[in-house]
């Protein structure tokens, strides 16, 4: 790959595909009714993950593999990522169709300017049922101990951070960086917690990579008194060079933590929660697994993901996008908006993990996909 070319997320070419995308707002309006939606396996949509930006200051290998993205790497333009106030508006048209949850993802979205204006924003939003939004946002940590106070102060109630291990040595070679140190992440943990904001560390595990590091996490964690989620190695993009034999299930994680603390199951807190839960019994901590691969929950996925530039995705899986940008720098009304999003919705049928559980061929014939750099995962 040529020095700073821009990797494609979606397939066929970006532009011509996308202009593709662009619904016809009053088409979308006629005959349409507002509120809840379902898609065509009876899945509502819950939870809104929005990219607030492409970059990111991490080169994790199964996001954004520095080999990639490389210093030359042509990252999106600052008059193409969505404003707060186009992000505003498009929440606004999701909330009438269940819309309760949001999240703040990249790239890395304190690299955003002022991104917890964004947050103040979001949080003064209301559902039908005058109830506000629940607003999070996911981070690699690295500069949450200076944002926290911020944060908080503009109503982020929940922060997930990545943590893939605690040694430093291996956090820099996972991380694909030279400087940076888990302790400053552990700091910016601190300090969310310490503010009050809910915190949750998730932990992708690769076998023979950083698997060693399940226990010292595990144990770790739960002296901190923090959930920490682990996550299986997923096949998200194509651009982490994904194999199956490179996947620690669920399974074996929860074998190896039996070895050495006791916990027992908890119910999921909603239906549509993709982690099974745990609690230790000797102290009211709780762990998670999240198992894309060997326990795939498609059939109970609420969630829909926005790009940085405004594409709108039904799965984490996909291969394409639909262009909602072009509709919020358009005349059309939060209505028009919010029957194109019912209506795209409403033909979902998203089950990508199920059919790679269910097809071995899957695994080995890769179709492109869009990059967890681009939609926050």
């Amino acid at each position: 790959m040529s020095e700073g070319h821009r990797v494609i997320p979606i397939l066929a070419s970006s532009f011509e595909r996308r202009k593709a995308a662009r619904p016809d707002p009053s088409a979308s309006l006629r005959g349409q009714s507002l509120g809840p939606v379902q898609d065509k396996l009876g899945r509502p949509i819950t939870d809104l993950r929005i990219s607030v930006i492409d970059q990111c200051n991490l080169r994790c290998g199964y996001c954004m593999p520095k080999e990639v993205f490389t210093k030359d790497y042509q990252f999106l333009p600052r008059e193409a990522l969505l404003s707060f106030e186009e992000i505003e508006q498009l929440v606004k048209a999701f909330i009438p169709l269940g819309i309760r949850k949001l999240r703040i993802t990249g790239g890395e979205p304190l690299l955003r300017k002022s991104v917890e204006d964004l947050i103040a924003r979001l949080a003064q939003l209301k559902t039908p049922q005058n109830l506000p939004l629940e607003v999070a946002l996911t981070t690699n940590g690295l500069l949450l101990e200076q944002k926290a106070s911020a944060l908080k102060a503009a109503g982020l109630q929940r922060v997930t951070v990545s943590l893939d291990a605690l040694d430093t040595h291996l956090f820099r070679e996972l991380a694909g960086v030279d400087t940076g140190e888990p302790k400053q992440v552990l700091a910016g943990i601190a300090a969310a917690r310490a503010l009050g904001l809910e915190t949750k560390v998730n932990m992708v595990v690769q076998k023979g990579v950083n698997d060693h590091q399940v226990l010292p996490m595990a144990k770790a964690f739960r002296d901190m008194g923090d959930t920490l989620r682990f996550i299986e190695f997923m096949d998200v993009g194509n651009a982490n060079q994904w194999r199956l034999d490179q996947v620690v299930s669920a399974g074996e994680i929860l074998h190896r933590l039996e070895s050495e603390f006791e916990f027992e199951p908890v119910d999921r807190a909603k239906k549509h929660d993709v982690a099974e839960r745990f609690i230790y019994k000797d102290r009211p901590v709780e762990f998670g697994v999240i198992a894309s691969i060997t326990r795939p929950f498609c059939s109970d996925c609420s969630r829909a993901r926005i790009s940085s530039e405004g594409l709108l995705y039904t799965c984490l899986f996909a291969n394409n996008g639909t262009d909602l940008r072009a509709v919020l720098r358009s005349s059309s009304s939060q209505d028009e908006l919010s029957a194109i999003v019912r209506g795209i919705w409403g033909l979902r049928e998203d089950r990508y993990s199920e059919l790679r559980q269910s097809s071995a061929d899957r695994l080995d014939r890769q179709p492109a996909k869009v990059e967890m750099s681009y939609i926050g995962g």
